[in-house]
């Protein structure tokens, strides 16, 4: 019976890719740089556990004794956990920002008619996703700057006092929330507009009949419809969430240390001990401690959303 089996997979494999040989083929290009760039730099994980040496290599190098010896300076350091703290939280506010933005303008387009004033607002919400972070960052120094910035000068002709912003750690999550919202939105809204518009248009000419108002209808039967979609991508976002935007932080905020408490990532604490010590399996070792935690957020996330939805996990 197992044999049977086998045999009946093995042709069903050679049928498919028999009947579907072109668009296999059209997938090669993708797959060799996703082998390129996304498999073949895992045998750098090594490089945590030695004592790297350009000049031997990876394989080369001699392995570090203790073995965890490289992961010392993780552990023992406050840093650390400040650091692995603001990541999470940071991205977690820039998930829910963006996902609950991005949902509303979807909704809000798909009761839009009008096709031209439709397209405007796409295109318009979704330009800033093009700006570079170099380009957002002079932007945000000319409102936040102390002496000349935007948001002083506004202050000033109410009276109130100047604020220096960029010696004000508690304020930086809301901001960079409001910028990351304000560059991500329109580009998130786009699959959550594609969903909409393959909706069926008899379940809203029927709620028409029974007399439901738009909004009801939106609330309804648009925004349930939305939910599969809400689940997949907020998985695949948390599935980046120990990885924080390093362009963003580092071209907006810089190397201010009097903002670190709230705007240390680990992506910039990497940054800044592989610059300072040197030391690449040091920098190789937080790396790793990265990937880890968030393959276990990734774990944790994808089973509740197959308990709270049935299938609608990744996996």
């Amino acid at each position: 019976m197992n044999a049977e089996r086998q045999r009946a997979k093995k042709k069903g494999i050679a049928f498919e890719l028999n009947k579907n040989a072109f668009l296999y083929l059209m997938a090669v290009p993708g797959l060799v740089v996703l082998f390129l760039f996304n498999y073949m730099p895992m045998a750098g994980v090594l490089i945590a556990f030695k004592n790297f040496d350009f000049s031997k290599g990876i394989f080369g190098s001699e392995w570090a004794r203790p073995i965890y010896n490289n992961f010392d300076f993780l552990f023992t350091s406050e840093q650390t956990f400040r650091a692995t703290r603001n990541t999470i939280l940071l991205n977690l506010l820039f998930i829910a920002c963006s996902t609950l933005v991005a949902v509303g303008l979807a909704l809000l387009l798909n009761e839009v008619r009008r096709k031209l004033f439709k397209k405007f607002v796409q295109s318009f919400t979704l330009l800033p996703f093009f700006v570079s972070w170099i380009v957002v960052s002079v932007f945000a120094y000319s409102i936040f700057a102390f002496d000349q910035g935007m948001l002083n000068q506004l202050l000033g002709w109410f009276g109130i006092s100047k604020v220096n912003w960029y010696n004000a750690p508690q304020a930086w999550p809301v901001i960079l929330t409001l910028i990351m919202v304000w560059k991500s939105a329109g580009y998130n809204s786009i699959l959550y507009i594609a969903t909409l518009s393959g909706v069926d248009t008899s379940y809203y000419e029927a709620a028409e009949i029974d007399g439901a108002t738009r909004f009801k209808q939106m609330l309804y039967i648009s925004l349930p419809m939305l939910k599969p979609t809400i689940i997949i991508l907020v998985l695949l976002a948390i599935g980046r969430i120990m990885n924080a935007d390093f362009g963003m932080f580092y071209g907006i905020i810089g190397d201010n240390p009097n903002l670190y408490a709230t705007t240390d990532v680990l992506d910039t604490f990497i940054f800044r001990n592989l610059r300072v010590i040197g030391d690449v399996g040091m920098a190789s070792a937080a790396s790793f401690y990265q990937s880890v935690i968030a393959f276990v957020i990734v774990l944790a996330c994808n089973r509740w959303a197959n308990k709270y939805q049935n299938g609608s996990g990744l996996f």
